[in-house]
């Protein structure tokens, strides 16, 4: 694994407070209907991102999740001003405005979404392996999932192919307690959702996922035997979501208190402490940071209200249309 450093602290402190803030400003503007449709935020789970960038090969590793994807892409290194365009449904944005909160995609940095179907991402992902094992290219999938989508059936059939086929997948349930609002041990008879791996002999396991360098030790791990040709890993990484489940969500399924105590396991207080504690960093130059991703985050607001919408045609111009298609008359 590449090593962590102090550098590496100081950078996700950074990039976790931007994505944080970043969303913050979209609750902001959803408020005012600038953002439109649904919303899903990421705020608690951020150390689950930087610690898989970090495990990752950027140049060649993909990753494909599910609604809650607007941080992401942006880890991959797409423009943060086109995510926060897209949301704004802005001809700026990664599909032109086109996709909208759920559907953020960019193929030039192997973001491949993005996907409103629960569930419907995990044979996909299974799907990009396929593909990089097929064309024999040294690249490995994170496919990413809601602790929900393991109810599904596409799921377990998923599975039994990836460890049949020894595809270079590794799939990650980001177990944020709630699905859409109801707990896991009110889904299922058990809480170990990382067990399921185990009827398929997939390795697995349960991570921390509030601490970034836990969920990169891991994600090394896994990519690692993913990349050598020994097939998928099965990780189920533990977190918390502050927020609901989108911004329609009236949290009845718990208390302010839970989620109060769970705010102090923070993934950003705790890299913050721990640079604090390392004396890498001194308030000032914190400050310092806190400035460029206050101002960062204002430079893609900027962006995106002066950025124009698409014309009609582009939405019309993105549909297929065949016209002798067989079965319908145009008599009719």
């Amino acid at each position: 694994m590449k090593k962590i450093t102090k550098n590496t602290y100081l950078d996700w402190y950074e990039n976790m407070l931007f994505w944080r803030k970043f969303e913050d400003k979209l609750a902001q503007v959803y408020i005012k209907q600038k953002v439109r449709g649904f919303l899903h935020l990421y705020n608690g789970q951020e150390a689950v991102l930087a610690g898989a960038l970090h495990a990752m090969d950027l140049d060649k590793d993909r990753m494909i999740t599910a609604y809650r994807n607007h941080v992401q892409p942006i880890g991959m290194g797409v423009d943060p001003k086109k995510v926060m365009a897209e949301l704004y449904g802005k001809a700026t944005g990664t599909s032109q405005g086109l996709g909208g909160s759920m559907h953020i995609f960019s193929k030039e940095h192997r973001f491949y979404g993005g996907h409103g179907i629960v569930g419907g991402q995990i044979p996909l992902g299974a799907g990009l392996a396929f593909a990089d094992r097929y064309h024999e290219r040294d690249s490995v999938t994170l496919t990413y999932m809601g602790d929900g989508a393991t109810r599904q059936g596409s799921l377990h059939e998923t599975f039994n192919l990836a460890m049949l086929w020894k595809l270079p997948v590794v799939f990650c349930v980001e177990n944020n307690g709630y699905a859409m609002g109801t707990s896991v041990a009110r889904t299922a008879n058990h809480t170990d959702i990382w067990k399921l791996g185990l009827g398929y002999e997939m390795p697995c396991k349960p991570v921390d996922g509030m601490k970034p360098e836990v969920v990169a030790k891991e994600m090394d791990e896994a990519i690692d035997r993913a990349r050598r040709g020994d097939g998928p890993t099965f990780l189920e990484i533990r977190t918390y979501r502050y927020r609901g489940h989108s911004m329609s969500d009236a949290q009845h399924y718990r208390t302010k208190d839970e989620v109060k105590k769970k705010q102090e396991e923070d993934p950003i207080s705790y890299v913050l402490h721990k640079i604090y504690e390392k004396k890498w960093a001194s308030e000032e130059d914190i400050k310092k940071i806190d400035k460029r991703v206050k101002d960062k985050v204002s430079e893609c607001e900027k962006f995106a209200e002066e950025s124009d919408y698409p014309a009609k045609n582009v939405m019309y111009d993105s549909v297929y249309e065949q016209e002798d298609y067989p079965f319908l008359s145009h008599k009719l």
